[in-house]
């Protein structure tokens, strides 16, 4: 699998921006065009504690791998903040990733960091940092 996430500027200048315009976690997709290109969509955050936790809205999720499956964009993985925290995977993340090897990107005020869901991670046994080029 791939160890590099090459993104745009205005992709990663507009995670940070909404991550800074909430207090709660903010979540979306990453999805790779066929061209190669990285979207962050962004997703409501249904999770019954939006200031410490996570969740996709499903409808989103199902939306984007049944566009995926019609010839759109693959979801390479996903994004979310960590208000108060790190811009690593908290143990909370790993408990709930699939060792799929999903990309993470999590962000924490500006910094930005992408890990890879694994079966067996450096990172609470479930992720490996992957490096990201922003072009």
């Amino acid at each position: 699998m791939d160890s590099t996430l090459e993104i745009s500027r205005p992709t990663w200048d507009r995670i940070v921006a909404d991550a800074a315009g909430s207090s709660d976690e903010i979540c979306g997709l990453l999805l790779r065009h066929p061209d190669g290109r990285i979207e962050a969509r962004g997703c409501a955050n249904i999770h019954p504690q939006p200031a410490t936790r996570f969740e996709l809205e499903p409808g989103a999720l199902l939306a984007a791998h049944r566009a995926a499956r019609g010839g759109g964009p693959a979801v390479i993985g996903h994004y979310h903040s960590h208000p108060s925290g790190k811009s690593e995977p908290s143990a909370e993340d790993a408990a709930q990733a699939a060792a799929d090897g999903a990309i993470w990107v999590i962000v924490a005020g500006s910094e930005v960091r992408a890990w890879r869901a694994v079966g067996d991670g450096a990172m609470h046994g479930r992720f490996d940092p992957v490096a990201i080029v922003v072009r």
